[in-house]
């Protein structure tokens, strides 16, 4: 709690900047949770500093640009870019090797989840660009479906707790799991749609 009243006292004085600036910072490795920073800008927007709908965009337009100034850093230096300092303290050659195996077997799929996974979306982005496999384009609109997700349920938590701060931080604490089977069951309900759309094709059906 104290680290959210900590962002919302710097965000109600800088505002949009200040939220963007953040979000950016923690797509390139800053240690501050992209997801507590999202939920303060929607604080700062339920105290009446910042209209909610507006901080949605800033917030969707901090986080893809993070993500792909990480994406195009892997995809333009390649390993190399594992020497610079701020990719040292984040992404040990360990992690890396882990990473890069995963998106072989599974590819944007690895992207699209990344976004959920505090701690692992620098990595798993950075690798993405890495390794060739994915276009910046297909990279960026699987990345930008993926926080059409999560930005809004982050940024609208905080507006509609934001004068609630210790049920707000319940929320928060279980928002990931939240969103995780929400993803969950959308993937699954797109899945038994296609299956079912497919089953009739092969019926004849209309």
């Amino acid at each position: 709690m104290d680290f959210l009243q900590t962002l919302v006292s710097i965000f109600m004085q800088y505002g949009y900047f200040a939220v963007f600036g953040i979000l950016i910072l923690c797509g390139f490795g800053l240690p501050v949770p992209e997801d507590i920073s999202l939920t303060a800008g929607g604080v700062i927007s339920g105290l009446g500093y910042a209209n909610v709908h507006i901080m949605f965009f800033v917030g969707m337009a901090g986080v893809l640009l993070g993500d792909a100034f990480v994406f195009w850093l892997g995809s333009y230096y390649g390993e190399k870019a594992l020497t610079l300092p701020v990719l040292r303290t984040v992404l040990h050659p360990e992690r890396f090797d882990k990473v890069r195996e995963q998106f072989k077997k599974y590819g944007r799929w690895v992207v699209f989840f990344g976004r959920f996974m505090p701690g692992l979306r620098m990595p798993i982005f950075f690798t993405a660009g890495t390794s060739k496999q994915i276009s910046f384009i297909r990279f960026f609109l699987t990345d930008g479906f993926a926080a059409l997700i999560s930005v809004p349920i982050w940024v609208y938590l905080g507006y509609f707790g934001a004068h609630n701060f210790d049920e707000l931080m319940v929320w928060v604490r279980n928002g990931q799991t939240i969103i995780l089977v929400l993803v969950g069951i959308s993937i699954a309900g797109l899945a038994f749609y296609w299956w079912r759309r497919k089953h009739r094709e092969s019926r004849g059906e209309n």
